[in-house]
């Protein structure tokens, strides 16, 4: 008489069990087979974990061997399937992979499965096996922009420098301006969020003017200065850092990380700066706004504020803006900088060196 193998679980197999049990995201066959698992560890027999479970009990047998046999590494990954191997498949594999990573199709951007199972001749499965095989996906895309900025590594050593060593008896600020700001208003009222339903609003929808946030981050402490206006040439950026002036003690010399947006660079804004010699300017390289920390500042207004937001006019946008600056001061939270200068520098050179092999190719 045949015996089903008793499960005994430790702690670290229970909890990776209970996860795949309830993951949303894990596959459903691991899923199912993680569930097996547990009910056998608590002494359900096969018959009684096929009917709670509503599969056959054959299945239930053979995993709850497998894991028996082989722990979690026997249920997580599939046995090794009999048949003949897909010599046609094998054969072809590196044609598939050549056309579609070296050459593109006369009358589009990238391959589809079908248009080059088409061009080779063979079934729109193979080409999507081959394409999952090796991690292909032709239909997407990533943007990215290594700098060419002359003066790259001088300018992100002084502003990564401010960020892990800041000066004594001074304020770091990441200061810029996010631009354009739409006041949008949608042309339909939205449904509200409901059990069981997500919240809705229209596609399309109405203009009512823009605006431009002034925005500097104190580094420390995560304070934000900022101020909305209607335009941004150098008038509304040397009104900004007279904001900034009255905002900070004046016994503190400020340093000033911006981008090289050519009204931070203009000859008034110099001479203003001339005039105010505890104001110290620390440009990013070009294309590298990712190193001003107020960009990850300007990404959580977006996020939680600005883009699903409904506004009538601009004076509803401005304080709107205004007053989730004023509730993000009330509990200020600085956002922490780990990237060391060398480590950037390392992936920019990798960058550059894949960039340059394929120029030559």
């Amino acid at each position: 008489m045949r015996v089903a193998p008793q499960i005994t679980l430790d702690e670290k197999e229970r909890g990776v069990l209970q996860r795949w049990s309830r993951g949303r995201s894990t596959p459903a066959r691991l899923v199912l087979r993680a569930k097996i698992v547990l009910l056998a560890a608590k002494g359900k027999q096969n018959k009684d974990i096929a009917l709670a479970l509503e599969v056959d009990r054959s299945i239930v047998g053979r995993w709850r061997c497998r894991f028996a046999q082989h722990g979690l590494a026997g249920i997580e990954t599939d046995a090794p399937r009999g048949g003949r191997k897909p010599t046609k498949r094998n054969r072809l594999a590196q044609l598939i992979i050549k056309k579609t990573t070296k050459e593109t199709p006369p009358n589009a951007t990238h391959w589809s499965t079908r248009s080059l199972a088409k061009k080779l001749g063979v079934s729109q499965s193979m080409v999507h096996r081959v394409w999952k095989a090796n991690g292909l996906k032709p239909h997407l895309s990533r943007t990215f922009k290594v700098s060419n900025d002359p003066h790259f590594v001088a300018k992100l050593i002084d502003v990564v420098g401010l960020y892990l060593d800041p000066p004594e008896h001074a304020l770091v600020l990441c200061a810029d301006e996010k631009s354009q700001i739409q006041a949008l208003d949608r042309t339909q009222p939205s449904l509200p969020l409901k059990k069981g339903r997500c919240g809705t609003m229209t596609h399309d929808y109405k203009r009512n003017g823009t605006t431009t946030l002034f925005a500097a981050l104190d580094v420390a402490e995560g304070r934000l200065i900022g101020q909305c206006m209607n335009r941004h040439r150098h008038q509304e950026w040397i009104k900004f850092l007279k904001l900034i002036d009255t905002e900070t003690p004046t016994e503190l010399d400020l340093h000033l990380i911006v981008d090289n947006y050519a009204t931070h660079k203009h000859p008034k804004v110099k001479s203003w700066l001339k005039r105010h010699p505890r104001f110290h300017i620390h440009f990013t390289p070009t294309s590298s706004s990712w190193l001003n920390l107020v960009e990850r500042w300007f990404r959580e207004i977006t996020d939680k504020r600005i883009r699903r937001g409904t506004f009538r006019n601009v004076k509803q946008l401005q304080q709107a803006i205004t007053d989730y600056i004023d509730e993000h001061n009330e509990e200020p939270k600085a956002f922490k900088w780990t990237a060391k200068a060398e480590r950037i520098l390392q992936k920019v050179r990798r960058a550059r060196a894949v960039l340059d092999k394929m120029q030559t190719e």
